[in-house]
């Protein structure tokens, strides 16, 4: 009987181990498969505001706060906008001044809790940058998705489309230069984003899926009298153009494609946003199998997209080695095996999707040269 027991106990542990394992992984596969639209990725630090004064904000000490540029600084009801770290300004040791652009929404208090974000632009084109633009709904397979369209003289449109933790807010931070070059764009929100359909299973497919929802784009913008477009996507927001220009029915009016920190393999994402939450190195693997039972990722698919042999129209990507969450290996990798179709601007000291931040000038004259001949 003592031995039945055992056995049993022995049996319980055992199954109560392996699905705590389970949970572990499914949990820990939450950092990417359920980054909320709008909210910092697990890679992204909390920052202590320590102050203001006469435009210029004290924050804590750290990489974060000390990267060049500029960015948002988003809080629990709070957006600002700070530039560059102000290395003359009197501070403590442990603690770093920007400049203070100015506060779009709520107050920043000492002690507040915030982060950076790379949206440095709040509400719609019309209200942030005085763009005239139209709200119109782009019909997707699950349902409508709201997009907003800047209209603009040329034939060639651009597509806009944001990646993990942010919102078509982020698009904006090229929408006046985009706007300026005349190109009519087309800024737009997929399944997962407020307002726009939810995905069957709640899931981010890191592009596998939502990639149709950008076909569904291309295809609203020719039927509203696009000749040609280009696709600028950020993060998982450049996964959906590759695919989008390796499988759409439509590809052939794809005349170039600009890649913001392409997540090109989504293991490596998943296990750099998973381990970004804590989660043990053992459990990693965990996290890949528990997504891949989760949204159907088997082998990887996005790799396949981006094969070298598969690129067709011109390419630039902007990305940088200080991208923690989609290795730039890779897109160095990409620009070196097709140099006949691919440019790689290389961006330092730049978070995830942030490249245009660290460098706006940088960044829009290597747009500026890589569209004019596609206009």
């Amino acid at each position: 009987m003592r031995t039945v027991k055992a056995t049993a106990a022995a049996v319980t542990a055992v199954t109560v181990a392996g699905a705590a394992v389970v949970a572990a992984g499914r949990f820990a596969s939450d950092a990417a498969l359920k980054a909320p639209p709008g909210r910092p990725l697990p890679t992204e630090p909390r920052l202590t505001v320590h102050g203001t004064a006469a435009g210029r904000v004290t924050l804590t000490r750290s990489l974060a706060s000390l990267r060049p540029g500029s960015y948002g600084l988003a809080g629990n009801g709070t957006h600002a906008v700070v530039g560059p770290v102000l290395d003359s300004a009197p501070h403590p040791a442990d603690s770093v001044v920007r400049r203070l652009e100015r506060v779009t929404h709520g107050t920043l208090e000492p002690g507040d809790k915030v982060w950076l974000t790379p949206g440095l632009h709040t509400g719609d084109p019309g209200a942030a940058l005085g763009l005239a633009h139209t709200d119109v709904d782009v019909p997707g397979e699950l349902g409508p998705l709201p997009a907003w369209f800047v209209p603009g003289a040329r034939e060639t449109w651009v597509i806009t489309v944001h990646g993990l933790g942010t919102t078509r807010e982020h698009p904006m931070n090229v929408m006046r230069f985009l706007n300026g070059l005349r190109f009519p764009v087309l800024d737009l929100s997929y399944r997962g984003d407020l307002g726009a359909p939810r995905p069957p299973d709640g899931l981010n497919h890191l592009g596998e899926a939502e990639w149709r929802d950008l076909d569904a784009a291309i295809r609203h913008a020719i039927g509203h009298g696009a000749e040609r477009v280009v696709l600028h996507g950020w993060s998982t927001g450049a996964t959906m153009a590759l695919r989008a220009a390796t499988h759409s029915p439509v590809r052939d009016r794809i005349r170039g494609l600009v890649l913001d920190s392409p997540v090109l393999s989504w293991e490596a994402t998943l296990r750099a946003l998973a381990a970004a939450r804590r989660t043990p190195g053992p459990l990693l693997p965990l996290a890949v199998r528990a997504a891949q039972g989760r949204t159907g990722l088997y082998g990887d698919r996005i790799d396949e997209a981006a094969h070298p042999e598969r690129l067709t129209v011109p390419t630039l990507i902007f990305h940088g080695p200080d991208d923690l969450v989609a290795p730039w290996a890779l897109s160095r990798r990409l620009a070196d095996r097709r140099p006949d179709l691919v440019a790689l601007h290389t961006v330092r000291q730049a978070p995830h999707h942030a490249m245009w931040n660290a460098d706006p000038a940088g960044y829009e004259e290597a747009l500026r040269r890589f569209l004019t001949p596609l206009m």
